[in-house]
């Protein structure tokens, strides 16, 4: 029998080189047309802008607070950089505000004199402000408040001569939390520092409403002064936008929003 012929490992080996010389080619001419960077970057951008509006459109949104009325848990003034806030859109899906939640909504139309929209007339401008908006740095264009639910739908409140607090259903509320000293002083003739400014009530909250008020009580114009609309100065359900979850900027104040039981008294 003749015997086997030897294997040409040499030409093999050869040929497994050629191959892996052709596929790091092949590499290299890929990497080659990998897309510039000064198309990825605005791509990312672009997709980066879009994740951030779907987010603030059905999850959640930043505002900024613009003014005094709810200090000091949270802080804003004119000419000042406000507290930027996370605002849970979720929150209550599967449940209603409680005594306590700080939310953010939209006022009904008692609510809106005197707001002046801040938008440019420039069409260009006017759409770079929205942007802003939609991530945070601008203000909406919309008469959104922010205030703490006092009482919900069916509850009476009232602060009347010789009340200590806020009352409602007859009992005090927790205000631990208010502003104090006040920023104004308050007419001994017409209201008490107890009541955080002029007298009112008692006023019983539609069904599916609250009744909001700012934590800085001489310096907010929340339900007490609404008190002749159709909702007698409530806040309907469906003007809600949200829990104000936490306060994001300054990092000096970064931190949650607390939201105190404030019937437990």
């Amino acid at each position: 029998m003749t015997a086997d012929a030897p294997r040409d490992d040499t030409a093999s080996n050869t040929i497994g080189s050629d191959t892996r010389l052709e596929q790091f080619q092949k590499l290299e001419e890929e990497s080659d047309k990998t897309t510039p960077w000064y198309i990825e970057i605005p791509i990312i951008i672009v997709i980066a802008l879009l994740i951030s509006v779907g987010v603030q459109t059905f999850i959640g949104r930043i505002y900024v607070i613009p003014s005094e009325s709810m200090q000091p848990t949270l802080n804003g003034c004119t000419g000042c950089t406000g507290d930027r806030i996370w605002v849970d859109k979720i929150a209550y899906e599967f449940g209603d505000p409680k005594p306590g939640d700080v939310l953010v909504f939209n006022g009904p139309e008692s609510w809106n004199n005197g707001f002046v929209s801040q938008r440019s007339t420039n069409p260009l401008t006017n759409s770079v402000q929205t942007l802003g908006s939609w991530i945070g740095l601008v203000a909406p264009d919309e008469n959104a408040l922010v205030k703490r639910v006092i009482a919900t739908g069916g509850q009476t409140v009232q602060c009347r001569p010789g009340d200590p607090g806020i009352m409602v259903d007859g009992k005090v509320t927790d205000q631990s939390f208010i502003k104090t000293p006040a920023d104004h002083p308050v007419d001994s003739a017409v209201g008490s520092e107890q009541c955080g400014g002029p007298y009112f009530g008692p006023v019983t909250v539609p069904k599916d409403s609250f009744w909001m008020m700012g934590d800085n009580r001489t310096n907010s114009r929340d339900s007490r002064f609404h008190m002749g609309d159709e909702f007698q100065g409530a806040v309907p359900r469906d003007k809600v936008v949200g829990k104000v979850q936490a306060i994001i900027l300054p990092f000096s104040r970064i931190g949650g929003v607390d939201d105190p039981d404030i019937q437990a008294n």
